[in-house]
C-alpha cells in the first residue's frame, strides 16, 4: 500500500478518538507546530468508549505504587486537568472524596494507602467515625481517610476541547482494517469506506483494540485486551451522599470496588463492579461477537487470570446478575440505601491488559516498532492523566518521526 513517490496525509497518524488518542494529538502539535497529525476513530463522535462511559472522577493517584507511570501522571495529571477545564470553561470541581474502612480487616490496607498518598505527595487526613460523620452523615465505617485533590469534570467536553485545541485533521467513522508498514518508508492505513490515508509514524490508541492494531502493523503485543464491563446505578436519593465515597480496594486487582460519586450534573453514580464482557464493548449481557469472545478464550493469560481470581470473579458476577447482592455492597459504605433506591444506568467497559501468563497488568503499557507507538493499557486513571500521558507518547513519536 506505501509506495516510493507518493506523498503522505501526514507526518503521525493517530489511531483512536478517546481522551488518550487526543491528548497525544494535542501534545504533538504543541510540542511541535508545524508536525501534520491526522486521527482515526471509527466512531462517529470522540469519546464514546472508556472515556465516555466512566464516572468522571479526576484521581489524586493515592492508589499506584509510588514511581509507577499510573502514580506520576495521576498526580501530575489531576492537576493539569483541573487547570485545563478552568481554562476553557470545563465544568469541573475539586471536591475531595472519602475512603472508607468497614471491616477491621481493612484497616491495615486503609492506612498502608495514607503511606503511600504520602510517598506520592498527596495530602492525606485520617478520620474516626465521628470525623466520617461530618463529610458524610449517612456513611458509616471504622475510619477513613480524606483525599482533598480528588474532583469531577466533563471527560467528554475536554476531549472534544482537545480536538479542537490540536489542529489534527480528524476523521470519524474511519473503522481501521488493514496496515501496510514498511520500516523504510512508513505507514498507510486502509478503513471500512476503503480509505487509503498514509503517515510516518503511526500512533495506536486504539483502546479497546488496541492490541488487534498492534498485530495489523505486525507488531506482537505480548498481552490481549481482555475487556471487563462496569455497570453502574444512579441513587434515587442523591441526598444521601454529599461528594465521593469509596471502600478500600484490594490491592490484588487494578479495580477500585463500588463506589458513590456525585457527578458534576449533580447525580450520585453508584458502581461499578467489573464483570468479564462477552464482546470488547459488550456493554450488556445481550451483546455477544464470537469472534471477540473465541479470541478471549483462545488466550491462554484468560484461562490463568480465572483460575487465579476465580472467587473474586464469582462475587462480581454475583452483583451483576443480582440487585439486591449490588445493593448489599453499597449497604457496606451507606446503610440507608434500598434496592429502590437504585435506577440502572449505562455501563461502561474497562481495556484490562493481560499477559500471557494471566498477570493483570497494573500500570500504562507503552511499546514501541518500527515507526510505531502502540499505547497497550490505559485505563483508568488514564483519563486523570490523559494530559501528561499525551505528553510521553508525543516525545515518543516526535522521536520516530526525527529517525524516519
Amino acid at each position: 500500500m506505501v509506495r516510493v513517490g507518493i506523498g503522505y496525509d501526514c507526518d503521525v497518524l493517530v489511531i483512536g478518538g478517546g481522551i488518550v488518542g487526543l491528548s497525544t494529538a494535542y501534545a504533538i502539535t504543541r510540542a511541535a507546530p508545524g508536525t501534520r497529525v491526522t486521527v482515526l476513530e471509527k466512531e462517529r463522535a470522540p469519546a464514546r468508549h472508556q472515556t465516555g462511559r466512566n464516572s468522571g472522577v479526576i484521581h489524586s493517584g493515592i492508589y499506584y505504587r509510588p514511581d509507577s507511570l499510573k502514580a506520576r501522571y495521576a498526580v501530575r495529571g489531576a492537576a493539569e486537568m483541573v487547570k485545563f477545564c478552568t481554562e476553557y470553561d470545563i465544568a469541573h470541581a475539586v471536591t475531595g472524596k472519602l475512603i472508607v474502612a468497614t471491616e477491621k480487616a481493612e484497616l491495615p490496607r486503609l492506612h498502608g494507602l495514607v503511606q503511600r498518598g504520602r510517598e506520592n505527595g498527596i495530602p492525606v487526613r485520617e478520620l474516626g467515625p465521628a470525623q466520617i460523620a461530618e463529610y458524610e452523615p449517612e456513611v458509616r465505617g471504622l475510619a477513613a481517610i480524606h483525599v482533598g485533590t480528588t474532583g469531577i469534570c466533563d471527560f467528554v467536553a475536554v476531549t472534544r476541547q482537545l480536538a479542537e485545541s490540536s489542529g489534527a485533521e480528524i476523521r470519524y467513522g474511519a473503522d481501521v482494517v488493514r496496515i501496510d508498514r514498511r520500516p523504510g518508508l512508513g505507514v498507510a492505513v486502509l478503513t471500512t469506506d476503503g480509505a487509503v490515508v498514509r503517515g510516518r509514524v503511526l500512533v495506536n490508541c486504539a483502546g479497546l483494540h488496541c492490541d488487534e492494531i498492534a498485530r495489523l502493523a505486525g507488531d506482537d503485543p505480548g498481552m490481549r485486551i481482555v475487556p471487563f464491563r462496569g455497570e453502574y446505578y444512579t441513587l434515587a436519593r442523591p441526598d444521601l451522599v454529599r461528594g465521593l465515597v469509596y471502600p478500600v480496594p484490594d490491592p490484588a486487582f487494578p479495580f477500585l470496588g463500588v463506589h458513590l460519586t456525585r457527578g458534576i450534573d449533580g447525580g450520585v453514580h453508584i458502581g461499578p463492579n467489573a464483570v468479564p464482557a462477552l464482546a470488547r464493548e459488550g456493554y450488556g449481557w445481550g451483546v455477544v461477537r464470537p469472534r471477540e469472545l473465541g479470541a478471549t478464550l483462545a488466550w491462554p493469560g484468560a484461562w490463568r487470570m480465572a483460575g487465579r481470581h476465580w472467587r473474586y470473579g464469582v462475587g462480581e458476577l454475583r452483583r451483576s446478575v443480582s440487585k439486591s447482592a449490588f445493593t448489599g455492597a453499597v449497604r457496606r459504605l451507606l446503610p440507608a440505601v434500598t434496592a429502590g433506591d437504585l435506577v440502572a444506568a449505562r455501563a461502561g467497559v474497562r481495556a484490562q491488559a493481560v499477559l500471557r501468563d494471566g498477570t493483570l497488568v497494573d500500570d500504562f503499557l507503552i511499546r514501541e516498532g518500527p515507526r510505531t507507538v502502540h499505547v497497550l493499557n490505559a485505563p483508568s486513571p488514564a483519563a486523570t492523566a490523559s494530559l501528561p500521558i499525551g505528553r510521553e507518547i508525543a516525545r515518543r513519536a516526535l522521536a520516530a518521526l526525527a529517525g524516519a
